[in-house]
């Protein structure tokens, strides 16, 4: 089998990759039994907007050949006032406090979406994918913070591996989300 590449977006392609996962693995467009087996995403990102994020800061991907079967979008404050999901996740942290520091006021990168292709999962790709996250942003950021929907128990499991805590849960429109930080500041993993 092909070996599985770990990089940052360069081309146009790839953000059109990412837009096909995305589609291929959200909650809108999968069975029950499958988002409970399997696990989802929840936002939908225009190709416009994928390629602004990517603009600012490149996210992280996992190639096979010619096709991305994962990605862990990079996501800056820069893009406040974009996506309804991703604003309400910068409104949250804007006032919770961590280590005496309002998040809000920190240097915090969020991950606007994770996502594996089914026949890739199980195989180590979200933590290569975060390794190189991190690599790439450390110099630039203290915390990773991103925030999962408690219906999504593969996915809470799969960044706690990672290094990342739950912080706090809210409600949005009547769903529990975790909000999970990854410190880089006091990282022992």
């Amino acid at each position: 089998m092909e070996k599985v590449l770990i990089k940052r977006v360069t081309e146009d392609w790839e953000i059109e990759g990412i837009k096909a996962l995305e589609d291929e693995n959200n909650l809108a467009n999968i069975s029950k039994e499958e988002s409970v087996k399997e696990g989802f995403v929840t936002a939908s990102y225009s190709i416009e907007l994928l390629r602004r994020m990517n603009e600012i800061q490149p996210s992280i991907i996992a190639l096979h050949g010619d096709k991305v079967v994962g990605y862990a979008m990079v996501t800056d404050k820069e893009l406040y006032g974009q996506h309804s999901l991703l604003d309400s996740l910068f409104d949250a942290l804007a006032d919770m406090n961590y280590q005496g520091e309002k998040l809000g006021d920190g240097k915090v990168v969020l991950v606007g979406q994770l996502c594996v292709a089914k026949p890739f999962r199980g195989q180590g790709l979200v933590p290569k994918m975060y390794n190189l996250f991190k690599e790439c942003l450390i110099n630039q950021y203290d915390y990773c913070v991103t925030d999962i929907s408690e219906a999504n128990p593969r996915s809470i499991r799969a960044h706690e591996k990672c290094g990342f805590k739950i912080i706090d849960t809210l409600e949005y429109e009547g769903v529990k989300w975790h909000i999970v930080m990854w410190d880089w500041i006091n990282y022992s993993k």
